[in-house]
């Protein structure tokens, strides 16, 4: 073989393929591999970025030994990450041209995309300023602009530069919240991308130029906007806009006290923790998450003698178990009887359950609940009957009786939790003005910086390998394995019936990434390179070193009831 050449394994095809040392991914692709199939649709989809080893790069990465190469589209969720951040960079230039006395802030994830709004810039402290209301003409001028650079077809360029070089630029772009994450860390060097000559920083691989960018909307929506991205199901439609006004407000109001207590951005977070004020964060934490089970609890007070049920819903590892105990507590408090039962009693038998699309047990749907029993023992319940309640048992698969009786008497209060809560088909034979509904959920508004927010979603994975590692010894390689599912489960079963709710449960707390760091990063490290979790792995531990790790005698300042201890274990509820 030439000295000049060396060889890469492309996944995709199955064959080696002989480049030239010095030549990029761009290369290799353009000559074997433009484009990939989604296996689901059948569409042909560019070739965005790719794997190597496992390993997320950008298509302008130069290999220089053997490697194993997976080109990937938008319909992977790399993929998707490097789209929608590339997005973004190209919102930031047209706002910063549009608008250059102002800078935009990516403030928090909605259903339907990315809440951004555009900030005054603040002369005091160089920061965020007061809101500027976005006009729907302004609307329209942004999305012009940023069509014109898509049109450009202008590449992303990563250089790698002397961090306080990077934080010099970061300060002149009125981004504090950039330099202050790079000064927490710690690092020399950062890597810092261009576009048209202006620089930022996305935390992760870009796509190689704006020509790819063929999808994308902008929708008004309170003061700013949403930044919509291709719908999952079909790359060449934008996802469309739902407006889900209780959920907005949540993350708004989550967000508005972030800035209140001086904590908006991973930075000032890691310096609060460096500082030594983690037993004071935890502390404050915890006193929003009590008044706000108590404001919960009030609610339902109020409607004691009407609604006599009480349902809640959530995502997965959104601390549903600990907000029932915690609800239940204070409305004992309130002179009430809460009663807590969980909706997985009344699973249908094992040989009944149906079956997903890839012919597995589905144990999300909701023919996999006995609607008929759940209903009459409801209604039982209201009239004021005694019942026996089920419990399922999971390892024979079978709903038995153990003489669980139970009866609402006058301050009695019927606590149920399940994902399937909020959705009134559950309860269609019970009169729903019986029913107080609440929808509890990690909705973090915490950001890496201005332009990239914390993924919710990230947020509840790692709250799930924790406790599934510890509870149930399930390793973080299943864990990750399975989360497409459990998204997939939410996004059919859940995220519908959000609004549904009486009242919403913001169960994020501050603390927590430094809390599950310490527990989480051992356990992914443990995951092979050749394992198909590794990417996944390696993204998650990437995200994690952003964040400084609390230190095992401030996590054991943790409250016993917090939900924080659902997961990482010592609750006492």
């Amino acid at each position: 073989m030439d000295n000049r050449e060396l060889t890469v394994f492309c996944k995709n095809d199955g064959k080696n393929h002989r480049m030239e040392i010095g030549g990029t991914l761009r290369d290799l692709s353009n000559r074997w591999c433009k484009t990939v199939t989604d296996p689901k649709t059948g569409q042909r989809l560019d070739v965005i970025a790719a794997l190597v080893d496992n390993k997320l790069k950008e298509l302008d990465y130069r290999p220089m030994l053997f490697h194993q190469v997976e080109f990937i589209g938008f319909n992977h969720p790399d993929g998707r990450r490097c789209y929608l951040r590339s997005l973004c960079f190209v919102l930031q230039n047209a706002v910063r041209k549009l608008y250059p006395d102002k800078v935009l802030v990516v403030d928090h994830s909605l259903p339907s995309g990315l809440y951004c709004e555009i900030h005054e810039i603040n002369k005091m402290d160089d920061g965020r300023g007061q809101v500027h209301f976005v006009k729907d003409e302004e609307i329209d001028l942004i999305k012009s602009e940023m069509r014109d650079i898509i049109a450009r077809n202008l590449p992303f360029k990563k250089v790698k530069m002397n961090t306080e070089e990077a934080m010099e630029i970061f300060a002149r772009n009125h981004q504090p919240q950039k330099a202050h994450l790079q000064e927490s860390l710690g690092t020399f060097i950062c890597s810092v991308y261009y576009l048209d000559g202006k620089a930022d920083t996305m935390h992760g691989p870009l796509i190689p130029s704006t020509g790819f960018l063929k999808t994308f909307d902008i929708t008004g929506v309170g003061n700013g906007f949403c930044l919509q991205g291709p719908m999952m199901t079909d790359f060449s439609k934008v996802t469309p806009m739902a407006r889900q006004t209780k959920i907005a407000s949540t993350l708004k109001e989550y967000s508005d006290w972030c800035a209140i207590i001086g904590i908006e951005s991973v930075g000032s977070l890691n310096t609060a923790i460096k500082e030594g004020r983690a037993v004071e964060v935890i502390n404050l934490a915890e006193a929003r998450h009590e008044r706000d089970y108590a404001k919960i609890a009030d609610k339902i007070y109020k409607n004691r003698g009407e609604k006599r049920i009480v349902m809640i819903a959530g995502p997965s590892s959104s601390g549903k178990t600990s907000s029932s105990l915690r609800i239940a507590l204070q409305c004992k408090v309130l002179g009430l009887k809460p009663k807590v039962i969980e909706l997985d009693n009344y699973f249908v038998d094992r040989d009944k359950t149906p079956l997903d699309e890839d012919g597995k047990l589905d144990f999300e749907s909701l023919k996999a609940m006995d609607l008929d029993l759940l209903n009459s023992q409801l209604n039982d319940l209201l009239d004021g009957k005694e019942v026996e309640i089920p419990k399922y048992d999971f390892k024979s698969g079978r709903r038995v009786y153990v003489g669980n009786k139970l009866r609402l008497d006058e301050k009695d209060l019927l606590i149920m939790e399940g994902i399937h809560a909020l959705n009134p088909e559950m309860t269609s034979a019970v009169d729903n003005s019986r029913i107080f509904r609440v929808y509890a959920s990690a909705l973090t508004s915490l950001n890496i910086d201005e332009n990239v927010n914390l993924s919710t979603s990230d947020n509840r994975l790692l709250r799930r390998m924790v406790r599934d590692n510890r509870v149930r010894g399930i390793n973080p390689e299943d864990t990750i394995l399975r989360w497409d599912s459990v998204r997939r489960g939410e996004t059919k079963n859940i995220f519908p019936y959000q609004e549904n709710a009486d009242a919403l449960f913001n169960s994020a707390l501050i603390f927590e990434l430094p809390t599950l760091k310490y527990f989480a990063e051992p356990l992914l490290r443990r995951i092979s390179p050749c394992s198909p979790a590794y990417t996944e792995a390696v993204r998650l531990l990437k995200f994690l070193d952003y964040i400084v790790a609390l230190q095992p005698a401030e996590i054991a300042a943790i409250p016993p009831t917090s939900i924080m201890r659902e997961f990482i274990g010592g609750q006492t509820l």
